[in-house]
């Protein structure tokens, strides 16, 4: 798997989850103290999160962090 769609792939599971949680880009940036731009890009696959910060997203969100980097049925 090339690194375009690692970021699409991991964009797409932190998409869904913000969703079911009931959150916006904007909610979810405020949350993490990060801008709104920061989490489109992510979502979109165009920017990639640190270790530190997906850690925090998974806590933010309440899932684990594994649901997060799962790839294997998207």
């Amino acid at each position: 798997m090339d690194k375009n769609t690692l970021l699409k792939k991991f964009g797409k599971n932190v998409k869904i989850e913000r969703i079911k949680k009931d959150l916006t880009q904007e909610q979810l940036a405020e949350i993490m103290n990060v801008s709104q731009n920061y989490i489109a890009n992510i979502e979109r696959g165009k920017a990639n999160m640190s270790l530190i910060k997906i850690y925090e997203l998974s806590k933010y969100l309440n899932v684990k962090i594994e649901q997060l980097i799962s790839f294997l049925d998207n």
